[in-house]
């Protein structure tokens, strides 16, 4: 696994519509959203960044375990975009960073290789698509770390990659997991295969 490339795992969000900690809330299998998802990143990733929001004192220290390094976001209030600033400050200069988020614990650790792979070809932003649909993580050169590192308020990388998007290498996948966020008890139902 290459050292060039940092994980930035965005664990800091609200979880408002779940109705309690969704990061805490435990798999059919007894492993954490949040954990399952830092896992996965892990088996890719020589270093993880995880950014956690004040008082998740519970995912911080299971994240921790894992190995991740925790960042604790002051102002995680604000959304995404300041949780991912967050991240990037925390995890210094790279060649590049693979943004994932803490509520996608389905994602594969193939799907996140290939986007790790894509960088380490030259790739300055990636991002797996199923059935032409955007997903993550996504891998952002860094060259981009000014940017994101002043990003504020809810948008996350969306920004840097519209802008940009000519340079964005699309990795065709089969892995409905890069679209499958868990926002509401019911997202963990197993979708119908149709």
């Amino acid at each position: 696994m290459s050292q060039d490339f940092v994980g930035l795992l965005l664990a800091a969000g609200s979880a408002s519509r779940f109705g309690s900690d969704k990061l805490q809330h435990r798999l059919p299998h007894g492993v954490p959203i949040a954990v399952q998802a830092a896992r996965h990143l892990l088996s890719q990733l020589s270093r993880v960044v995880a950014v956690v929001r004040p008082g998740a004192d519970e995912t911080a220290r299971a994240l921790a375990a894992e190995g991740c390094e925790v960042a604790v976001c002051p102002n995680a209030e604000e959304g995404m975009g300041a949780s991912l600033a967050c991240a990037v400050q925390a995890a210094g200069e790279a060649r590049g960073y693979i943004v994932a988020l803490a509520d996608m614990p389905f994602v594969r650790p193939s799907s996140i290789a290939a986007v790790r792979e894509a960088l380490e070809a030259g790739a300055v932003l990636a991002a797996p698509y199923y059935r032409r649909r955007r997903g993550h993580p996504v891998g952002i050169a860094g060259r981009f770390r000014g940017e994101l590192a002043t990003l504020s308020g809810d948008e996350g990388a969306r920004g840097v990659l519209e802008r940009h998007q000519r340079l964005l290498v699309k990795i065709p996948c089969g892995d409905p997991g890069v679209i499958r966020d868990i926002d509401a008890p019911g997202d963990l139902t197993p979708p119908l295969v149709v």
